[in-house]
């Protein structure tokens, strides 16, 4: 006898259905076959301890289970449920005609109960593509896909519900799909921060644009706290960018740690000492790194020169892409990177050389060398450098009230709106960082003196093509928060003014 249940597998971010055959032979075997991994494997003993403790029999029959596609290597413990359903039904323990419905997922505790597992949402998300009727998933899962529509979510706790559920003894009663929460605030706020409104500034021009940002200062003048304060005046996540986001965060994450969907952008700093791989992504079987972590949201590198080189150069493709590629022997995975970098650094490896009090201990040439850890071509992709002074006594001791995050952010999702209407055609992207260069040349047309100052500045700063286009992607986004359709000369000077670390042959 021969009976069919069906799970899936995860492959990047994406899902592939897995039919699971469950033949009940002569003998008393047990094979189980179709390229899985150890973790699969197990599944025998954890579900017949399963059984014995719900007083189910395990057949003391041959038992031979095919996952198909054989050749597509099955990892993890998230076969579990739908392999004891098929066994169950294989010995006539349950009946029911419904299995040919369900993407089936869990793993199955000794006794009988049902754990959290991962990539839940990119499974329901292909069943649903597939035109399943719905899903079975541990209840520890269902906050992450409860907001998707059109297909059931039944969210079980024990292989008993499961069986219930099947045999239908228990009405499926929908769970409340709540789409429209209140967000607590609880994120850092500018109106904290003294002074430093050059830097406000900067930030509000990169959150309005989505453009990469570089704060070059000495120690304790606040940059870190900067641009942790960055999310509070970032839009919120649209819908498709929630799932989206949380689907990467799911797969990358340990299981169970992603409680619900996604409603802020991430923040990811990682420590300096980071590997490529963890940055970047990889390992066997191909997983989201920080940079992909960071989709939607903020990659915060503090201090840039201590990273190693080859690490930051890993950065090159996804501030280009948008996306980063995993290449192995058998497949190639694409993650979404698609983030604002913020960057941190010192002026020089003892960090005062741009200090108005304190004296540098640095010669020219350690200087030269702490610099040139960040290669040209990588600051040639990061839009705005910034400089970033001590705030003077004074000032810091002032009671002297600073605009809000609150505030700042009306403007920053005034001028989203901009251009999102300007990029209703865009399937790329609705920032202007995210401009092409036809876009540019649509979208970014000078009066004759700014062109003139561009051409000056170009001239002398050396600048490269991709510098040239990163500033007349600012200088938009600065005409966008003044609401001009027009990007004047005071808008490009502003921009060039934010390229303070360009070089002579960068």
């Amino acid at each position: 006898m021969l009976v069919k249940t069906f799970s899936s597998t995860l492959y990047g971010l994406s899902a592939i259905t897995i039919t699971i055959e469950v033949y009940l032979g002569s003998g008393i075997n047990f094979f189980l076959v179709g390229l899985p991994d150890n973790a699969v494997k197990e599944s025998h003993q954890r579900i017949k301890a399963a059984f014995k403790s719900n007083k189910l029999k395990f057949p003391g029959r041959e038992i031979t289970i095919n996952m198909a596609p054989a050749d597509l290597k099955k990892e993890g413990s998230v076969f579990d449920l739908p392999i004891a359903i098929g066994i169950l039904a294989v010995s006539k323990q349950i009946t029911t005609d419904s299995l040919s419905e369900y993407i089936i997922v869990g793993e199955l505790s000794l006794d009988g109960a049902i754990q959290p597992c991962k990539g839940v949402l990119s499974r329901t998300i292909q069943a649903k593509k597939e035109g399943f009727k719905g899903v079975i998933i541990p209840e520890a899962n269902y906050e992450e896909v409860r907001i998707l529509t059109e297909i059931d979510i039944i969210p079980v706790k024990t292989i008993n519900e499961v069986i219930a559920f099947l045999e239908k003894r228990s009405v499926y009663i929908p769970h409340p799909r709540i789409e429209n929460e209140n967000i607590i605030n609880d994120l850092p706020d500018f109106k904290d921060v003294q002074g430093q409104n050059h830097a406000k500034r900067a930030f509000e021009i990169a959150a309005a644009g989505g453009h990469n940002l570089l704060l070059i200062g000495p120690p304790g003048a606040g940059k870190s706290m900067l641009a942790k304060r960055m999310p509070s005046i970032l839009p919120p996540l649209l819908m498709e960018e929630a799932i989206e986001t949380t689907i990467i965060h799911n797969i990358a994450s340990r299981q169970g740690s992603i409680n619900g969907l996604l409603k802020k952008r991430p923040f990811r700093a990682p420590h300096h000492t980071i590997s490529d791989v963890a940055l970047v992504g990889g390992g066997s079987a191909p997983k989201p790194g920080e940079i992909s972590m960071a989709h939607n949201g903020i990659l915060f590198l503090d201090e840039l020169p201590e990273f190693k080189r080859n690490t930051l150069e890993v950065l090159r493709q996804p501030l280009e892409e948008g996306m980063v590629s995993i290449c192995r022997a058998n497949m190639t995975i694409d993650f979404p990177a698609r983030f604002t970098l913020i960057a941190a650094m010192n002026p020089c490896p003892c960090g005062y050389s741009s200090h108005p009090n304190k004296k540098c201990s640095c010669s020219s040439h350690a200087i030269n060398r702490y610099l040139s850890k960040i290669s040209g071509p990588l600051l040639d992709r990061i839009d705005m450098h910034v400089q970033v002074s001590p705030i003077p006594y004074l000032e810091l001791r002032s009671d002297a009230l600073n605009e809000s995050s609150r505030n700042i952010k009306k403007r920053v999702l005034n001028a989203r709106r901009i251009q999102e209407i300007r990029y209703l055609s865009n399937d790329k992207g609705s920032w202007n960082a995210q401009m092409s260069n036809p876009q540019i040349k649509s979208f970014c047309a000078l009066e004759s003196e700014a062109n003139e100052l561009l051409a000056l500045a170009m001239t002398k700063l050396n600048l490269s093509a991709r510098a040239y286009s990163r500033i007349l992607k600012v200088s938009r986004t600065i005409a966008d928060l003044d609401e001009s359709e027009k990007i004047a000369t005071s808008h490009i000077a502003e921009a060039i003014h934010y390229r303070c670390l360009d070089r002579d042959g960068k």
